[in-house]
């Protein structure tokens, strides 16, 4: 019995100590996401430098989509047509290698009265012109997101001024009249401009503000638009040949963003985009 008992008691310590095998480490689950492309269309409130755009492309999209920025400033659903940028667009989008491409589409500013070549009839033209990239963006396999135009900053009495409203309407209709996904730009940069007021709401344009544009803004205005012709651009370089340093005044307005103002905005657009078309979410900072 002592022997039996002795024999277990080697026989269970040498299992013990058998070395028991390794199991080789697992690599975490590769999770692929197709590569998309994302092609903005509009004028200079979505351009580089002046816009939304630039800010949009550079930090809120994924390195898993390409994002290519085609607007133009002083460009409306007509002009940007018939100067050939549209031509341009619909290429971009039939480049083959992407799951998805998706084009977002922003005029309304230069579609106003009063810019010849530019302007288009609200009733009638305007979204006439909306209606047609829409068809064509379907046709090059693409895939259309209207955006109403963001707002001006005007200011009277401490109340903004809105007058995209109407042109921002007629997207909301063409966006319906053709289940289009639309970004409300409009309705979101007013409401955050109005709750800014004109002093801060000023520390987002494109340029520094002279000594009266302060002086109406911190009476709840807007300075007036300068009448008569427009002058001269100031220089982009000094005498000796150094970038030259802005002064107050220098291509200030109510319209263009500087760089803060884009990025304020390029985050609305994707948390709007987030929303509005959840099948950009995993290509999306927002």
């Amino acid at each position: 019995m002592l022997g039996l008992v002795a024999g277990l008691l080697l026989q269970a310590a040498g299992s013990a100590a058998a070395p028991v095998p390794a199991t080789p480490p697992q690599d975490p689950p590769v999770v692929r996401i197709k590569p998309s492309k994302i092609i903005l269309v509009g004028d200079s409130t979505t351009q580089v430098n002046s816009g939304w755009g630039g800010s949009f492309c550079g930090t809120r999209v994924t390195s898993f989509a390409a994002c290519l920025n085609l607007a133009r400033g002083g460009r409306s659903t007509k002009s940007y047509r018939t100067e050939g940028s549209w031509d341009l667009a619909l290429s971009e989008m039939k480049t083959p290698g992407y799951v998805d491409t998706w084009v977002l589409i922003q005029f309304g500013h230069n579609d106003q009265p009063g810019k010849p070549g530019r302007s288009t009839d609200l009733a009638t033209e305007f979204p006439a012109n909306l209606k047609r990239y829409v068809e064509e963006t379907r046709a090059a396999g693409a895939t259309p997101i209207l955006v109403t135009p963001l707002t001006r900053r005007f200011f009277k009495q401490g109340r903004i001024t809105r007058d995209l409203d109407p042109w921002a309407e007629a997207v909301r209709t063409v966006a319906k009249e053709m289940n289009v996904p639309l970004v409300d730009l409009n309705a979101r940069s007013a409401a955050i401009v109005q709750a800014m007021g004109p002093v801060m709401a000023g520390h987002y344009s494109l340029g520094i503000p002279d000594a009266d544009v302060v002086a109406a803004a911190l009476g709840g205005n807007s300075g007036e638009k300068p009448v008569g012709p427009k002058p001269p651009a100031p220089p982009k370089t000094s005498a000796d040949g150094l970038p030259r340093v802005a002064v107050r005044g220098d291509g200030f307005d109510y319209t263009h963003l500087n760089r803060d103002g884009a990025d304020l905005f390029a985050g609305v657009m994707a948390d709007e985009l987030a929303v509005v078309v959840p099948r950009m979410r995993p290509i999306l900072i927002p």
